[in-house]
């Protein structure tokens, strides 16, 4: 009697590759401590016992995710002749960058639950990228500060890996390709005078326990994390016995969302401020960068805890901040259709999310260390991204 003979089942060559495929995107949207070694085995469909094999644990599986990017940026410099100019040299890191969106933007923000030696690795070979980026823009566009401008490139590029906005994959090289060249041209040897003249509106002084809860809350969340903190310490942070903090405030997520709609309401002010009196569309989007850049100056904390954490919040929290972010993107996506009518809604959204990316890249580099000199060069960067003309 013949034996039925069933197929051997084989474990994929690049399973390893599959687990990190399927691991970075949900990194890239939940977070760290939001993702779960469950769901990656899930998605890959395997057991979490068999993605164990590959991974000891989820943190070893993070720092893996976290280095890929950066890792396939190094990779096709190193493809490239080594005298190649800017431009091929920035399409080629814009391709691999939107070629894997998805997952590309784990470095951003998560990067900061590294442990410290891994961490130190990873700028390592940022610094390594920015360099080479660096000494081509300087080789072949000449000026100061090749670094800043190399770091707000790319973070014109990388910002497309933060933000959902639909654009076919050729288009969305192209555009970032094009504003990354403008930013690494920008002369920060003759920056007008703009956002150093602009200061947002001070918070006042808290006078309720629910405002004092808010502005010591941001702090925390800054160096700790958002899930890492207590409410207790949170209450200790302002004076409270744990349990009287539940009268101000149910959950900590509810915390979170209203220092976000808080900060929401305070860009909004300056944007209103700075936009009074203009007319051209140049001069609103010139008023517009100074506004947003004396704001990331003096609110350094919040955005990389709004940008991070915000994940963290529950939907029904979670949907009056995205609200609040949409409609400023409303108005420099307004403003710069004015200034060029030829780009689409699509494509304007993406230009400022760029613009955003590199306000964070130059703000990083110069270690938001508040001077009139660095708000200037930066809202020049920002300016460039978008192919904004100097206003007379």
């Amino acid at each position: 009697m013949a034996v039925e003979q069933f197929p051997v089942r084989r474990r994929p060559r690049n399973r390893r590759q599959l687990v990190l495929d399927a691991a970075g995107p949900i990194f890239n949207e939940r977070g760290y401590h939001g993702a779960s070694m469950e769901e990656v085995a899930a998605k890959v469909g395997i057991t979490a016992a068999a993605l164990y094999r590959h991974f000891p644990n989820k943190y070893a599986l993070f720092v893996e995710c976290a280095n890929l990017m950066v890792d396939r940026l190094l990779e096709v410099l190193d493809d490239l002749p080594a005298d190649a100019s800017p431009r091929p040299l920035l399409e080629a890191l814009a391709e691999v960058t939107v070629a894997h969106r998805a997952s590309g933007g784990v470095y951003r923000w998560e990067a900061r639950f590294l442990e410290a030696d891994d961490r130190r690795a990873l700028r390592t070979k940022f610094g390594e990228l920015v360099n080479r980026v660096g000494d081509a823009v300087v080789g072949e566009y000449g000026g100061s500060r090749a670094g800043l401008r190399a770091s707000a490139a790319l973070g014109a590029i990388g910002s497309v890996t933060i933000h959902r906005t639909p654009l076919a994959r050729q288009r969305a090289v192209d555009l970032l390709t094009d504003v990354a060249v403008r930013v690494a041209v920008v002369d920060l040897d003759r920056t007008p005078a703009t956002a150093s003249r602009v200061m947002v509106a001070a918070r006042p002084d808290p006078v309720s326990r629910r405002a004092e809860i808010l502005r010591a809350v941001i702090p925390m969340f800054a160096a700790q994390g958002f899930r890492n903190v207590g409410m207790g310490q949170i209450a200790g942070a302002v004076g409270l016995a744990p349990s009287a903090i539940y009268r101000h405030y149910p959950a900590k997520a509810d915390i979170l969302a209203a220092a976000c709609l808080q900060t929401a309401a305070t860009l909004d002010q300056a944007v209103a401020q700075a936009l009074h009196g203009t007319s051209s569309p140049e001069e609103s989007l010139a008023a517009l960068a100074a506004a947003y850049v004396a704001y990331s100056f003096e609110n350094t904390e919040f955005i990389s805890v709004a940008e991070a954490e915000i994940v963290g919040l529950p939907p029904e929290l979670q949907r009056p901040v995205v609200v609040a972010q949409r409609e400023h993107m409303a108005v420099w996506e307004q403003k710069l259709l004015g200034l060029h009518p030829s780009l689409d809604s699509r494509q304007a959204r993406t230009l400022v999310h760029a613009g955003f990316g590199v306000v964070v890249e130059a703000g990083r580099v110069l270690r938001w260390d508040d001077s009139a000199e660095h708000r200037d060069q930066v809202a020049a960067l920002l300016l460039g991204a978008l192919d904004v003309p100097p206003v007379p």
